[in-house]
């Protein structure tokens, strides 16, 4: 689960991190009020969505009035923001950060994170704040430190100096790097990341701007961080099958996956790519699911208008083969499935499965194996390799 900027702002704030003051605004006259509220001589007003890339699509101003604030705060909110990062479809706009300008002498950045190359809890860091990491990483690696954090202690105060050093800081600005490393551990968050970690001229340290990746496994230990969820940042079908106990990720192929097993599931979509298709999703309905829970996974991938064929692919563990193939034939009957529908099914009672779906009226495919079944609802959704 992402948070907004001034979410994650509000958690390093209470963890002990320099944050600038900031007020958020909803309507253009709470962006006025906020900057008479701030009574300083600039500020910064920022649109907040789940993306990154803002100013680059037009969603940060400088304003040195109450009257700029308001004017720019109404030409961004309710609008969609294109971003380097949304992707052509955009984000709307319901509500902006309103934050006291800095006087910036340098940009660092910073970030705590699940390394899941070297399978380690890692913290990066570089002098070249500001800017997209993963262009620092292949135009100026050297610029890139990295620090393991341990997963119970944290990040120790060695490697806060080595990084300390390696920023240029002062010695007393290590512990800063600690508390943000910290807050990974203590939000069970897969990332936490501040760029930019601005020194001001003054020599003081403020988190400029922030981004915080919580796991989803662990919010049921976070209950005040599920409360901070914005429901209107996440795809409505995403977040229908979170609240149904599904897993799945909206995509923009045609070819709609129901498959059980997260490993899987990867898979399908890897071998549907292999042969020229495109999936529309990722979808696992789980190990224990039962026929209506199959019947909520086809009602979700069918509300996408760009699916043109289904292909449900299921190795029966606990989820047993004659139970997946009724909630099938229950779930298609009733939604009027139009789309061709492949099957493959194997594992536990896959034999009495396949005698369900040949002994149904629905227009299906039935084959053995993954591979045939990416060939055929590829073909079935109208390309090929």
């Amino acid at each position: 689960m992402r948070l907004h900027e001034h979410q994650a702002k509000d958690l390093l704030r209470e963890a002990g991190v320099p944050v600038p003051r900031g007020i958020v605004a909803t309507d253009p006259e709470a962006a006025a009020a906020a900057f008479r509220s701030l009574d300083v001589e600039f500020a910064v007003v920022k649109a907040q969505i789940h993306a990154g890339g803002r100013g680059k699509g037009g969603g940060i101003q400088l304003v040195r009035t109450e009257e700029e604030a308001s004017e720019f705060a109404a030409s961004i909110l309710g609008q969609v923001l294109v971003t380097p990062q949304t992707g052509p479809a955009g984000r709307l706009v319901g509500r902006v950060l309103v934050e006291e300008g800095l006087d910036v002498k340098r940009e660092l950045y910073v970030a705590a994170l699940i390394d899941r190359e070297a399978h380690q809890i890692a913290m990066i860091a570089s002098d070249a704040g500001g800017m997209d990491i993963e262009d620092v990483a292949v135009d100026a690696p050297e610029k890139i430190l990295r620090e393991t954090l341990d997963p119970v202690d944290g990040l120790s105060e060695d490697a806060a100096s080595r990084l300390a050093d390696g920023l240029g800081l002062a010695g007393g600005d290590a512990g800063v790097l600690r508390v943000i490393a910290q807050t990974l551990l203590d939000l069970d968050a897969s990332m936490v990341e501040v760029n930019p970690l601005v020194v001001t001229d003054s020599g003081e340290l403020y988190a400029a701007d922030a981004k915080v990746d919580v796991d989803d496994n662990a919010l049921f230990r976070h209950p005040d961080l599920e409360a901070l969820r914005d429901a209107g940042e996440e795809h409505a079908s995403e977040d229908e099958a979170r609240r149904l106990g599904l897993s799945y990720i909206a995509m923009d192929g045609e070819i709609g996956c129901v498959v059980n097993g997260a490993g899987l599931a990867m898979a399908t979509m890897d071998v549907l790519k292999l042969h020229g298709g495109s999936p529309a999703n990722f979808l696992d309905v789980g190990g224990s699911a039962d026929a209506e829970q199959i019947g909520h996974a086809f009602r979700i991938v069918l509300e996408d208008q760009n699916v043109k064929a289904i292909f449900v692919n299921i190795f029966g563990g606990i989820l047993r083969c004659d139970t997946l193939a009724e909630g099938l034939i229950a779930a298609a009957t009733n939604l009027g499935v139009a789309v061709p529908l492949v099957v493959r099914l194997e594992g536990t009672n896959n034999y009495k499965g396949r005698e369900l779906l040949a002994a149904s009226s629905l227009d299906m495919r039935v084959v053995s194996t993954v591979d045939e079944g990416a060939r055929e609802a590829v073909a079935a959704a109208g390309g090929g390799s």
